[in-house]
């Protein structure tokens, strides 16, 4: 008589056997991608804990929603991840040790309908929901899109009873994200939501979360498509992400007519990306909304490479590529007639395009790329200086390899979300103005937002920052107002020039500085003791600017560009403080001349918007009609 532990065991070998064929077969075409996927996962095999079936790390976090500020903790999401990619292995010890990860997680969702947070994980195991500050709903977002993985590739290999827990939470993170309805401005929550309840409905005959997801992609199209981008618009971390959810929906939804939408979807991403590629450099020229590091992740080059079928485009070497414990399984795919532009820059080129097109008496988001051979540069024509925001952004290669230049606004040494930008460009030069907003944050645009537009400050600072490779970067000797500040990197040189610095009157200054990280040209505001700024009682508080760049050969003579300052009227009813503007007017040698009318009083965020205004000659750049 048999035994009927070993036709358990003998199914059990079975099912492993299968996932290891399926993995190999489906995951990794070739012996090298396996390889590289194994390295990622033994990577992070070392942090896995035994005694609370999780990853384990060093506490770090953005600075919101957690009460933590140190220590050692287990991750939800990340862990979830690594069990989906423990499954992807095939192998039969990484199987189980799966099956712990994905009871304990599954364990720490709320699952009470009547709930303020159902559906949705804490960060940590060591903070519940209950202690987070506050918790946060995209969680629902980001492990409902993990455990669809296990269920559409793994759950035959799971036991009976954890394959219900895995269906029922993803039900109840489905329910969660339906229940929040995240609007399509929310990128890439909103395409991830949409992922979640759409395949989950799909999947698991759920009409009513079917239907939703697919009314939510419909949603996110026309509005992303009416607004002329996503809302993170030129960002290379949100854009990539996008892309990634993009292509999750393309390999995993059935419906025909949806997923003619999202190769629709897929193209339009690309684009957006391809258009301001700077090849030479193998950079993505600015300006970005959000961003994470300056230079171009080596991830990203990698995910651009992947997603290529051409042997012209490699960036990083193929087994780096690959080296990641997703990149088997989201299968990203560029269109083909996207591939030149991350070849070569055959010629000077601008990109010119409106990023969310406003009605008719509002100014729309624009952003001017201009791509040289030897650099780029690219401006937004409004927007802010909170850290993750790249307004103005150059990148050109030096001796040691590429180096970029941006604008930073320092209070007490951390980028300051209240000092607003804005720039009018043509080609390679810029004039732009720094303003300060009354409404928004410190550190973060809204989540301390300040109170009665008053900070204390021991210092305050307007900065042109190079990062990158600056070993052969020089700075300028002679620094002033209005003195032209000429910096020479690689084939390019620059030339900075700050024309009006007014802030409480308060008495400026100029310095350079560097260090292993970057190097600087710094407008000092303010110096010293401790104090008080009340922006609703500063009369004015303005910074403008202009900033050319060309090859070293173009800046040889250098001559302080042609600048006039004129005083104009308050447009009626835009702001309810009386408010000083000035017009101001780059007349630049046979070429168009820049116009910039600023508010130099400071304001709250759209009133300061409505009450500037730019012109190319008579041209209205502004206007997304004019485009």
């Amino acid at each position: 008589m048999v035994d009927r532990r070993q036709v358990a065991l003998v199914g059990w070998v079975v099912l492993v056997l299968a996932g290891c064929c399926f993995a190999e077969g489906e995951f990794f075409p070739t012996a090298g991608r396996r390889a590289a996927f194994l390295r990622a996962l033994e990577r992070r095999d070392r942090g896995y804990d035994p005694a609370e079936r999780m990853l384990r790390a060093s506490f770090s976090s953005p600075g919101y929603h957690t009460t933590l500020t140190s220590g050692t903790v287990h991750r939800t999401r990340e862990s979830l991840e690594y069990a989906v990619a423990l499954l992807d292995s095939g192998e039969a010890d990484r199987l189980e040790r799966a099956c712990a990860i994905l009871e304990r997680v599954i364990g720490l969702q709320d699952q009470d309908p009547s709930s303020r947070t159902y559906g949705i994980w804490p960060w940590f195991l060591e903070e519940p929901l209950e202690k987070m500050s506050p918790p946060d709903w995209n969680w629902a977002d980001f492990c409902g899109t993990q455990l669809l993985q296990v269920a559409i590739d793994h759950m035959d290999r799971l036991p009976t009873e954890l394959r219900q827990q895995v269906r029922e939470s993803i039900l109840h993170a489905a329910a969660s994200i339906r229940k929040r309805n995240v609007g399509p401005g929310y990128t890439n929550i909103a395409l991830m939501g949409t992922y979640v309840t759409l395949v989950a409905g799909e999947r698991f005959d759920v009409r009513e979360l079917f239907d939703y997801g697919r009314q939510r992609l419909r949603r996110f199209v026309d509005y992303t498509q009416d607004k002329g981008s996503f809302s993170e618009y030129n960002s290379p971390t949100y854009t990539l992400v996008a892309i990634e959810e993009i292509s999750r929906m393309r390999g995993h939804v059935r419906d025909a007519e949806l997923r003619r939408l999202l190769d629709e979807l897929n193209t339009f991403a690309w684009e957006h990306m391809a258009r301001r590629f700077h090849a030479p450099t193998k950079q993505w020229a600015g300006p970005h909304s959000r961003c994470y590091s300056t230079l171009l992740r080596s991830s990203a080059l990698a995910a651009i490479q992947r997603a290529t079928d051409d042997e012209k485009i490699r960036f990083v070497p193929e087994e780096q590529a690959w080296e990641s414990l997703d990149a088997h399984r989201v299968t990203l795919e560029c269109p083909r007639e996207m591939y030149p532009y991350f070849k070569k820059l055959d010629e000077t080129r601008e990109e010119v395009e409106a990023f969310v097109r406003n009605p008719a008496g509002r100014h729309s988001i624009v952003g001017t790329t201009y791509l040289h051979r030897d650099f780029t540069l690219g401006t937004i024509n409004i927007g802010d200086l909170w850290n993750q925001r790249r307004p103005l952004l150059a990148y050109w290669n030096a001796a040691g390899g590429p180096a970029a230049l941006r604008l930073r606004c320092l209070h007490d040494g951390y980028d300051y979300s209240s000092a607003s930008i804005f720039c009018l460009q043509e080609g390679a030069d810029v004039l732009g103005a720094v303003l300060f907003a009354t409404d928004r944050g410190d550190t973060h645009i809204s989540l301390d937002r300040i109170r009665n537009a008053t900070i204390r400050a021991r210092d305050l600072r307007v900065r042109l920052q190079f990062e990158g490779a600056l070993d052969d970067l020089e700075l300028p000797e002679k620094l002033g107002l209005g003195e032209p500040m000429r910096f020479v990197s690689g084939k390019i040189a620059g030339v900075f020039c700050v024309h009006e610095a007014e802030f409480d009157d308060l008495t400026v200054s100029f310095e350079t500085g560097r260090d292993d990280e970057a190097a600087w040209i710094d407008l000092v505001l303010y110096p010293g003791p401790g104090r008080e700024f009340d922006f609703n009682t500063i009369d004015e508080a303005a910074i403008v600017f202009t900033l050319s760049l060309g090859k070293q050969t173009a800046y040889t003579t250098v001559r302080k560009p042609n600048v006039k300052k004129a005083i104009a009227f308050a447009p009626t009813g835009v702001t309810q403080r009386t408010t000083t503007r000035q017009k101001w007017t780059w007349q630049r040698n046979n070429n168009t001349n820049l116009i910039l009318t600023i508010p130099t009083t400071p304001l709250p965020t759209k009133q300061q918007s409505a009450a500037t205004a730019a012109q190319i000659n008579t041209k209205t750049p502004w206007d997304a009609t004019n485009l």
